[in-house]
């Protein structure tokens, strides 16, 4: 029991801190660790979900100063309807089809990230509207929801396209997911998906673990950010796949 209890206090602390260092929600990183750890599919995407908020706010809170209210407002509205379709359809979809369209959005948007050093004169050429925003968030937040996952890994390099410094991109991403992902828990919650015993060790983990990812975030350079937010997001996407062959 006590070495169950470790576990799953180990799986919230290193998704967590990852959360709070790049701004992701962590599903893409505690959902396998879950899963590997005996829960099934389904709950491991509840107890994700459940935990995102807290972990999330976190995180915020502590980078609340760089946070883009504006834009965050729009991707919460895309980010929200997106991540409810995408639950109500969680496991309706073969897994390999899932994975491919997830490793080719994962790459399309860390290859947008660096757009502005690659193709400067195309970069100049994507408006940030409100409507861009809000079709980006939900399509972002409907590929990942699909897959227990809030949208929080793609929304960082999603925020760099739409012009954001990387420090402002990961605040307003960790901002973001805190709704997105309250919005699907409530369907995970009534389907009886979440275990709650796990999960209240899980949140432990990840609470502690955002606290110190974000602080150590905020006196990262930019350009280790990107590095290691690209690093992460791929290498992500090709272990979704791997799992899903």
């Amino acid at each position: 029991m006590i070495a169950q209890i470790l576990v799953y206090l180990c799986i919230g602390l290193f998704s967590g801190f990852m959360s709070g260092m790049f701004g992701i929600g962590g599903g893409s990183v505690r959902i396998p660790l879950l899963n590997l750890a005996g829960l099934p599919l389904l709950s491991a995407f509840g107890i994700s979900m459940l935990v995102i908020p807290f972990s999330s706010s976190i995180g915020a809170v502590t980078q609340r100063k760089n946070i883009d209210k504006k834009i965050a407002g729009y991707m919460i509205i895309g980010g929200t309807l997106g991540s409810v379709t995408g639950a109500f359809l969680a496991g309706l979809i073969p897994t390999l089809a899932l994975a491919v369209i997830f490793v080719v959005v994962s790459i399309v948007t860390v290859f947008g990230m660096y757009l502005d050093r690659i193709a400067p004169k195309l970069a100049c050429k994507i408006n940030p509207s409100s409507w861009n925003i809000i079709a980006g968030s939900f399509s972002l937040n409907l590929i990942t929801g699909m897959r227990g996952g809030s949208g929080g890994s793609l929304f960082p390099p999603f925020l760099r396209v739409m012009k954001l410094d990387i420090h402002r991109a990961i605040a307003t991403s960790l901002f973001v997911t805190i709704f997105t992902a309250i919005a699907a828990v409530i369907i995970y919650w009534h389907r009886g998906d979440i275990i709650w015993l796990q999960a209240g060790f899980v949140l432990i983990g990840a609470v502690i673990g955002a606290r110190i990812g974000s602080r150590i975030s905020l006196k990262t350079k930019p350009k280790w950010l990107e590095i290691g937010l690209t690093v992460l997001v791929i290498a992500l996407a090709f272990i979704i796949i791997y799992k899903a062959l």
